[in-house]
């Protein structure tokens, strides 16, 4: 396939673009890179589609995000337990663990690099954010590292680190991308409100207050933009701390946009009209439409009730509501395909 030169930003205005949360089921990482590519670069109008480089968690052990994330850390270590990934002692050679997850990154960039010979335009690609990295890590005697306040700051420092090299490396593939990063953080909203339980089950890990979320999160979406990428900052979680996100500077905020709340409409209206991207997850995971118009009109009455129309559709990136992972191929490839569909609909409303 030839690659057109699409030269888009991610808040270039071009109208409503379509883009994908990442996951997808395993069906192999040339396929899957292939799929993403003819989707949101092959079947869609120049400068409407934001390809990414697709996660395929369920292929074992370090395919995952956490594993992921993990692998990318500098001067940290880490392996799996019967409990999970736990950071190893300072010092700790890499661990197999960490090199098979090193091997799946390795895949699919391989596999990017040759589909994307010629690519001119935006490239996401996703890694786990600091705050659900820390309340998914263990520390290697003790509880989850988000337990530990230094240890915490640290895992943030590191990865921040290892990202702003991976975004090098994704650049040095593709030549003609102009990275986005995307940072999920499902367990952001747990960490803010004290929900998540120690390793005894008994008790609640230490609330994060703002403050602290802010200077953690903070190092890493600065680092990335340093870089020169992109950061969008991914939750499904209900309760996404979107006024916290938009004080941090982040480009765009991913979210299931089901579940807004009346009391998010306000601060989500003023963060769009200060120039956030809104990349709306629209399309249900487990929808079994043929056509996205049910999901459309559902968002236009969202929309138009935070305040915007449709001359403000270039301030959305529509995906499916969350990953893809659980799905057959087939159903990912509709559901993402449906979300293409999508923009299309809010383009014809916008002309």
């Amino acid at each position: 396939m030839t690659m057109r030169a699409t030269q888009v930003s991610a808040r270039e205005t071009v109208g409503p673009r379509a883009s994908g949360v990442g996951s997808l089921p395993e069906m192999g990482a040339r396929d899957a890179v292939r799929a993403v590519r003819d989707l949101l670069v092959g079947d869609v109008p120049d400068g409407t589609g934001i390809p990414y480089v697709p996660e395929q968690s369920t292929r074992g052990p370090g395919a995952d995000m956490i594993g992921r994330g993990a692998d990318l850390l500098v001067e940290m270590s880490a392996d799996l337990q019967p409990s999970g990934w736990r950071l190893t002692p300072p010092g700790s050679s890499r661990s197999r663990d960490l090199r098979r997850a090193g091997g799946y990154l390795g895949e699919d960039l391989d596999e990017v690099a040759e589909a994307y010979d010629g690519y001119t335009g935006p490239l996401k690609t996703q890694v786990v954010g600091p705050w659900t990295l820390a309340a998914s890590l263990w520390l290697p005697r003790g509880d989850r590292v988000l337990s530990d306040h230094g240890a915490t700051r640290d895992l943030g420092q590191s990865l921040a680190a290892g990202l702003a090299a991976h975004l090098e490396h994704v650049r040095t593939l593709v030549p003609g991308a102009s990275p986005i990063a995307q940072l999920d953080e499902p367990s952001l909203p747990a960490v803010l409100s004290g929900g998540l339980k120690t390793l005894s089950g008994v008790g609640r890990l230490r609330r994060i207050d703002e403050g602290e979320a802010r200077d953690v999160l903070g190092h890493v979406v600065d680092t990335v933009k340093a870089a020169g990428a992109q950061v969008v900052v991914h939750s499904c979680a209900p309760h996404v701390p979107v006024s916290l996100l938009h004080r941090l500077g982040v480009d765009g905020v991913s979210l299931d946009t089901s579940l807004l709340t009346e009391a998010a409409f306000e601060p989500l209206g003023e963060a769009i009209d200060s120039g956030l991207t809104l990349w709306a997850g629209l399309v249900p995971t487990s929808t079994a439409e043929r056509h996205p118009r049910a999901h459309v009109e559902a968002f236009e009455r969202m929309w138009r009730r935070i305040g915007f129309g449709a001359g403000e559709y270039d301030r959305i990136v529509v995906t499916p509501a969350c990953g893809l992972a659980g799905l057959a191929p087939n159903q990912a490839v509709t559901v993402q395909r449906l979300a293409v569909e999508a923009v299309q609909m809010l383009a014809d409303t916008s002309d």
